[in-house]
């Protein structure tokens, strides 16, 4: 019971990752408020963490609506512990396809605002709502969805790529500024997940991503919900400002 009675806010809780996380810390005591754009599932995914638990319909990137949701959430429970900026969005593709002398495809500009405004500035709003409540309680713990990719760089991903290195940076500064309050800041960079979206990929995908992966298997969402755990934990109390990679072992690109 690592976390018993601690008020854990997860955003994207309603599935993958972030489900996951939930699930873990729940077994570990925690009281779990999940948020999600995805109503359904994230009510669905709060009825089984227990009878503390609740889902609040929030868009990250309204900072108005960021900040009513922790309103809400210290006014019903007193607390803030743990912050888990889990929320994430994928638009893939190349800044520029050239061929035979031609411009035949680019990013498009919406998919890059899209990515920045979820993954980073999501990042920022949930933690500048969450931060001054943590420090009127006298501290805890803000930890950050990054990626392998914000490290290594990754083929079609110039706006996912940005936003996991900038997580990175956030981390870093916050860690900084936050730690005279007992905050910590930390981050966790995961490899190639099973989540549902990437079980639904073709099998020879999956293979290549396998072969890749110097462990030989994918990671599942229990993997990297086990190192939110460590982090989030009294067992990490001396550990903020670190970007933990959860990943078997990939270099992203070779």
């Amino acid at each position: 019971m690592r976390l018993k009675d601690r008020v854990v806010l997860i955003t994207g809780g309603a599935a993958g990752i972030g489900r996951a996380t939930a699930e873990r810390f729940a077994e570990e005591g925690a009281i779990i408020v999940l948020c999600d754009l995805m109503e359904e599932a994230g009510r669905e995914a709060a009825a089984g963490l227990g009878p503390d638990a609740a889902f609040y319909k929030v868009d990250v990137t309204n900072r108005q609506a960021v900040q009513e949701w922790a309103d809400a959430v210290f006014a019903r429970y007193g607390r803030i512990d743990v912050l888990v900026n889990n929320a994430g969005v994928l638009r893939d593709g190349q800044l520029v396809k050239f061929k035979e002398g031609q411009v035949v495809g680019q990013m498009p500009e919406r998919d890059f605002d899209l990515v920045i405004a979820v993954n980073l500035k999501g990042v920022f709003n949930c933690t500048q709502a969450v931060a001054p409540y943590m420090i009127q309680s006298g501290g805890g713990v803000i930890l950050n969805a990054s990626s392998v990719v914000g490290l290594d760089g990754n083929f079609g991903q110039t706006n996912y790529v940005a936003t996991k290195s900038g997580v990175i940076g956030m981390t870093k500064v916050w860690a900084r500024e936050l730690g005279r309050y007992n905050i910590r800041v930390n981050a966790v960079a995961p490899g190639f997940t099973l989540t549902e979206m990437v079980r639904q990929m073709p099998e020879k995908v999956l293979d290549g991503m396998k072969a890749r992966t110097p462990l030989g298997r994918l990671g599942e969402p229990r993997d990297i919900a086990n190192a939110y755990l460590f982090l989030a934990s009294d067992e990490a109390s001396y550990v903020s400002g670190a970007v933990l990679r959860v990943d078997g072992g990939i270099v992203v690109g070779t």
